[in-house]
């Protein structure tokens, strides 16, 4: 090849590479969520060893507690919410206007999971609470706790952004 095929060549690589597709954020926005809640991501170390990163709302005042996942209507496989607490306690959630079924994961100010309830049903409004005093909930799709091994003894691994 001559010097100035391969100049062109090269040029054209280098057009092409600029002109790629770029990466799609890695989890897109959840209508409804985006307005109300700060995101952020967390790590799971599930039972087998193996880490999860999710994408992550955050629920850390009282009234984005009460509103938690009401109204979604579709959620990423790997997104949920994280409900923060200010005291470690026994606290319980139902699924009133929540439309999809949810893995609820309740976990000690450590980040060690204390226990796990699966496939809550949508709209009850059955209470679903902790089996001890727990710091964090995080609300998952159904089956998300399942397919990663994630269950009494996993644990999150979460830091607060500090501005």
């Amino acid at each position: 090849m001559t010097r100035q095929t391969l100049l062109i060549l090269a040029a054209a690589a280098m057009l092409a590479s600029g002109c790629s597709p770029q990466p799609e954020a890695r989890t897109p926005k959840v209508a409804g969520l985006d307005a109300m809640f700060e995101r952020d991501e967390l790590v799971v170390v599930a039972n087998d060893g193996a880490r999860h990163e999710f994408d992550i709302y955050l629920a850390t005042t009282v009234e984005q507690q009460r509103r938690g996942l009401m109204f979604v209507r579709d959620l990423p496989e790997r997104t949920g919410m994280l409900f923060v607490y200010d005291d470690e306690a026994t606290h319980s959630m139902w699924m009133k206007n929540t439309y999809i079924p949810l893995d609820m994961v309740f976990a000690r100010s450590d980040g060690t999971v204390s226990s796990v309830i699966r496939d809550t049903e949508p709209q009850s409004l059955r209470s679903q609470g902790s089996t001890e005093p727990v710091t964090f909930v995080l609300e998952l799709n159904a089956g998300v706790t399942r397919r990663y091994n994630i269950g009494s003894g996993s644990r999150l691994i979460w830091s607060p952004k500090t501005d």
